[in-house]
């Protein structure tokens, strides 16, 4: 850094200062220290800055074992939002998320020294497990509802549906069938809500939702069932994996789509675009979660209630229309 106070022909102060993105420096100096920088091919050492700041820079996150798109997302949002702050992440990862396993992570963390700690917690076991919360570690949670007695960082699940089955409704369809997710998960719950309330809003009493498991094949299975009722012309997927198994069995049964039954799902999984027809669904900015639980973090470790509480405002999720949902066939209108 000296070298590069040299170079530039100002302080070391103000080096420090470029360095960690202050706005009290003007941008033609600005510019003159980094171009020191790259001339010199400058790093900041990360544990010196550390020792500096009395911080490791190092964050923890507590995950569970799983390849289901919303946590892997959220973890690699998390993981963007960390490094855009200059922070390493330390992973640790659970099979059981519940008050034992939540607390070995925690110590496991504690040991390594992390600064503060985010958990995603987007089942009842978690966000139950996080009120009892080692004392005296920094911590947010992600999807643990408000229950958890932690800050929380997560998008509106409730909105969400409302946007799915509204959309449905305004193409004319009578009612919007369901395909849920697990019982035990937070979002399934309020997906289920924000379908249900919508649905009585519009004074249509809602059906007996179809159980999933997020998985395609409990999507194909209930493709199948749902194939099998009279009148059904709109179901809405409590994810795209379970509409990508909708799709396959409603194809099987010789029902099309959009012109029999129309679908929509939620998540926008990558390959959302590519599915036959290409998928209606709602989209989380799990980008976007990874920015709010990382400012709430720094927010809580700097003493910011108010910026704190900012950052867990609700996300809020967007409907993509894409082919798989039209207007109801003629004779169910």
């Amino acid at each position: 850094m000296t070298d590069v106070a040299k170079l530039a022909g100002v302080s070391h102060q103000t080096v420090s200062r470029v360095l960690n993105g202050s706005s009290k420096v003007r941008a033609e100096t600005r510019e003159r220290v980094l171009r020191a920088v790259d001339a010199l091919d400058y790093r900041p050492n990360a544990m010196a800055r550390g020792l500096a700041s009395r911080r490791s820079k190092i964050l923890g996150v507590i995950g569970f074992d799983t390849i289901l798109h919303g946590p892997a997302s959220t973890l690699l949002g998390i993981e963007r939002a960390a490094r855009t702050a200059g922070y390493g992440v330390s992973i640790v990862t659970v099979e059981q998320v519940d008050r034992i396993s939540v607390a070995n992570a925690a110590e496991t963390l504690s040991r390594q020294g992390v600064d503060g700690v985010i958990v995603i917690a987007p089942q009842l076991a978690a966000a139950s497990a996080l009120r009892h919360f080692p004392a005296g570690m920094v911590a947010v949670a992600v999807e643990a509802g408000q229950d958890s007695g932690l800050p929380s960082a997560s998008v509106d699940q409730i909105a969400g549906a409302r946007l799915a089955v509204e959309h449905l409704l305004g193409l004319g369809h009578r009612t919007v069938w369901h395909i849920a997710g697990p019982g035990n998960w937070l979002e399934a719950r309020d997906r289920i809500e924000g379908w249900r309330r919508t649905l009585n809003a519009a004074g249509i009493a809602a059906p007996e939702p179809v159980d999933g498991d997020w998985s395609a094949r409990s999507g194909y299975r209930a493709g199948l069932e749902l194939a099998g009722r009279p009148g059904v012309t709109a179901v809405f997927a409590a994810n795209d994996h379970m509409a990508l198994g909708l799709l396959r069995a409603l194809h099987e049964r010789g029902i099309r789509v959009p012109a029999d039954i129309s679908v929509v799902g939620f998540d926008d999984i990558p390959e959302a675009a590519y599915l036959f027809p290409p998928l209606t669904t709602v989209r989380q900015d799990f980008d976007e979660v990874g920015r709010r639980s990382m400012a709430a973090l720094l927010s809580l470790l700097d003493e910011r209630e108010e910026e704190c509480e900012a950052a867990a405002e609700p996300i809020q999720p967007t409907l993509v229309v894409r082919d798989s949902t039209a207007a109801p066939p003629a004779s169910t209108k």
